[in-house]
């Protein structure tokens, strides 16, 4: 199949095109001309925008899937689906899985059933083995299988002798980890962001400090263990992002992200007690949103993700404090990370979501020049976006986004010689 993207502008930092409009030739997944040549030949589906813009492919840096154990809640057909319809090209998998993907089986499992897919999966191995905290897991054996990282997801370590050894152990083999901050002792059956609003709903609160008295911890055991590599999936609070700065000023190898929906939304909007809105670490306050936007612009944080977990619905629709963590996110990342940064700061939410993923996991670059192999986001930033049930892909409806309109639209990707359009939403010409 021959696609044309007419009058494209290019976001790619290490291609000689970058930020340029120019009409891109891909043939068989392969990038054929650049160029300010025009094409009328019926065998080319034209994919034309009022804004039409084209980066690197996507990498969302943290999802789970169901499957296996949980494949009522996601499977990875289904995942995968709705990261395509999001854009991304690649998802990293943590486990929330039974059994945990905690030895190379597992990893190669979710990479085989992946194969048939336009959006590839990224296995992140457990540190621990069965993800219980107590024993280190396969990471060597992993990493030969295909594992890209290294977490217990949001199960965080307890036991620091065994995240000391998790440091000293993955130096050795050169592997990341990626570390959820959140002291179990300081949050231990909080419902929602400690402050005013928790107090006005009587909900117990879950206060910054979880977060920072952990991540100091690490920061710590970083300074201990100088070239051991970790990146902090989320924070959640103005505190975090001071930490983060001064950890890295210090020449340490630390890197973090944060959540979409953590830009997008304040802690008042719990308010009506919607469960969907219920996720670790919580939705904070104005201020630390402030202070997380200021934190992406300035390059602070190094990347978004869409923290996409989905729950079925005995999950969700139950009392507030019964009710499980966690939203869907990953066909709403980029309309609502464009929303709030607006189409002038796409440069720096492209970086967020394609390069620095790739810097990060040590992935090759898929940089956008003549004679590569396409690895591409097709996008309008300038378009509106409205989330609907019946565009939901995800076998679980957890999203606090639906009938929202969003601004900011993925018309489709490329990846792995395949392509995937979200047609409805094109102006196609074949």
């Amino acid at each position: 199949m021959k696609i044309f993207l007419h009058k494209a502008k290019i976001f790619d930092s290490t291609s000689p095109y970058h930020l340029k409009r120019k009409n891109i030739l891909i043939e068989n997944g392969k990038i054929v001309e650049i160029s300010d040549k025009v094409y009328n030949d019926k065998k080319i589906t034209f994919i034309e925008s009022s804004n039409l813009c084209v980066s690197q492919g996507w990498i969302d840096m943290q999802s789970v899937f169901g499957q296996p154990g949980f494949e009522q809640t996601e499977t990875i057909e289904s995942g995968l689906l709705a990261a395509s319809k999001g854009g991304f090209t690649s998802v990293c998998v943590f486990s929330n899985t039974n059994p945990p993907i905690h030895n190379r089986p597992v990893v190669e499992f979710l990479i085989q059933q992946s194969q048939n897919s336009v959006t590839q999966v990224l296995p992140v191995g457990t540190i621990s083995h069965q993800q219980k905290g107590e024993d280190l897991s396969e990471m060597y054996d992993m990493k030969l299988g295909g594992s890209v990282a290294f977490s217990d997801y949001k199960n965080t370590i307890k036991n620091t002798h065994l995240l000391t050894r998790a440091m000293l152990y993955a130096q050795t083999i050169d592997a990341l980890l990626i570390i959820h901050c959140n002291d179990y002792y300081l949050s231990a059956n909080g419902q929602m962001n400690e402050s005013e609003t928790s107090a006005y709903l009587g909900l117990k609160g879950i206060p910054y400090i979880a977060e920072t008295t952990y991540l100091q911890k690490v920061i710590e055991l970083m300074e201990y263990y100088p070239n051991v590599r970790v990146h902090i999936p989320i924070i959640s609070c103005k505190r975090s992002v001071e930490i983060i700065k001064q950890a890295k000023s210090k020449g340490l190898k630390i890197t973090c992200g944060t959540s979409t929906y953590h830009l997008y939304f304040n802690d008042k909007v719990l308010m009506d007690f919607d469960t969907n809105y219920k996720c670790m670490p919580p939705i904070r306050t104005e201020e630390d949103r402030k202070a997380l936007i200021k934190a992406v612009l300035n390059r602070t944080i190094d990347v978004l993700v869409s923290d996409h977990q989905p729950q079925d619905v005995e999950s969700k629709n139950v009392e507030f404090d019964l009710a499980a963590f966690g939203m869907i996110n990953l066909q709403t990342a980029y309309p609502t990370t464009n929303t709030i940064l607006e189409s002038e700061n796409t440069e720096t939410t492209v970086d967020a979501l394609s390069i620095q993923p790739r810097k990060i996991l040590g992935l090759p670059y898929h940089t956008i020049q003549e004679n590569n192999i396409a690895n591409l986001t097709i996008f309008d930033p300038t378009e509106t976006y409205l989330f609907t049930e019946e565009d939901n892909s995800s076998l679980s409806q957890n999203s606090p986004f639906f009938g929202i309109e969003l601004k900011g639209n993925v018309l489709g990707i490329v990846n792995k010689h395949k392509i995937f359009l979200n047609k409805e939403n094109l102006a196609i010409k074949e």
